[in-house]
């Protein structure tokens, strides 16, 4: 039955991303009529789950770290570019939209996926058992990038409002760029061993099963259709973001809540793969593709959009208002009083999960 599904799953995972782009492309910059909405809305969850399939095929050939990192730069390096299509082609309306995605990256990954995976682990196993040195690190790396970055610009005065100086900007971007890639290096070479999944005796585990890795020429198939995927992904919740809108404007909600949900959807791989792995009692792969997805937003969105504002027009507004800051605050906090004991229950998980139903709460009801 296992091997049976295992085909079907891997039969499945093949045609869905090339499917998927061929109904991105063909539906790309047209007004769509219903049925061709709900047959993207169809492709774009297919797409999710495909991408969640082959991103765990890489990760079982190249082990941990690395798959959850493939991952999870995999998908930003995509956001990233929808964000600098959608602020090039947005007007002064676009102006905070890489604050407002960035920031809700990191409260669904730091409060959504974490709080999933803590609870998934610990009613499984009552105790969520992870390194608390390599999430403690990645953790300190993701609070001060998000501050640097998402706070400051909200206290400096040598411009008006909540934005930097091009000096100031230059500053955050290399900032960003620079402890973005020193992690990479401590979580890939110096220090692999603070970032491998940890069993419940305190062993590390870098395994990814017992079956046989895939092969060389496998594992490459799945990396070009795991691409494919998230540019499904991407590309297809743009193209549900009409209808998105629509529905919020019924509802009477604030524009604000569009780009929550469409971040919802861009995450929805690395949301699943967290939760598989933390069923496994892989707790660690499910921190490393939180805080790392969390980091590779900002690490790779700010020098990003820092060099597009050489000629994007209009402001670039990255300061966060007093809500959204206590939200920010509150999060390290708890995600601190989490990491250090190495250890998490139900309570934890509660706590992030709160927190994440408050960020949504605020964002539908500022």
């Amino acid at each position: 039955m296992i091997l049976l599904f295992r085909r079907l799953a891997t039969t499945w995972s093949v045609p869905v991303p090339i499917l998927a782009v061929a109904v991105l492309a063909l539906a790309w910059g047209r007004a769509l009529p219903p049925v061709v909405v709900v047959i993207a809305a169809v492709f774009l969850a297919a797409s999710v789950l495909a991408a969640v399939h082959h991103a765990e095929v890489i990760a079982h050939r190249v082990g941990e770290p690395f798959g959850s990192l493939v991952l999870a730069v995999a998908v930003t390096v995509i956001e990233v570019a929808l964000i600098i299509s959608l602020t090039a082609s947005g007007g002064p309306a676009a102006s905070s939209l890489a604050r407002d995605t960035v920031f809700a990256a990191v409260m669904i990954t730091c409060n959504g996926i974490v709080g999933l995976s803590l609870l998934v682990a610990a009613l499984r196993r009552r105790v969520a058992v992870f390194n608390a040195e390599g999430t403690g690190g990645a953790l300190a790396t993701v609070a001060t990038l998000s501050t640097l970055s998402l706070v400051l610009p909200t206290f400096t005065t040598s411009r008006p409002g909540p934005a930097f100086t091009p000096a100031q900007l230059a500053f955050a971007a290399l900032a960003s760029i620079t402890l973005y890639g020193l992690f990479v290096l401590t979580q890939t070479l110096r220090h692999r061993d603070y970032f491998l999944p940890v069993e419940p005796g305190g062993q590390g585990e870098d395994a990814a099963g017992h079956a046989d890795p895939p092969t060389t020429r496998a594992a490459a198939a799945s990396l070009a259709l795991l691409l494919s995927a998230l540019i499904a992904v991407v590309g297809l919740a743009k193209i549900e973001s009409p209808a998105i809108e629509t529905a919020v404007r019924a509802a009477s909600l604030p524009q604000s809540a569009v780009g929550v949900v469409i971040a919802l959807l861009v995450l929805l791989p690395e949301t699943l793969a967290a939760v598989r792995a933390a069923r496994r009692a892989r707790v660690q792969v499910s921190l490393n593709l939180a805080f790392g997805s969390a980091m590779a937003s900002i690490g790779l969105t700010i020098p990003t959009i820092a060099v597009a504002s050489l000629w994007l027009k209009g402001p670039l507004l990255l300061g966060l208002g007093p809500t959204h800051i206590v939200l920010l605050g509150l999060t390290v906090v708890v995600a601190t009083l989490t990491v250090v004991p190495g250890r998490a229950t139900l309570l934890q998980a509660g706590v992030h999960l709160t927190l994440f139903a408050a960020f949504l709460l605020l964002a539908a009801s500022p």
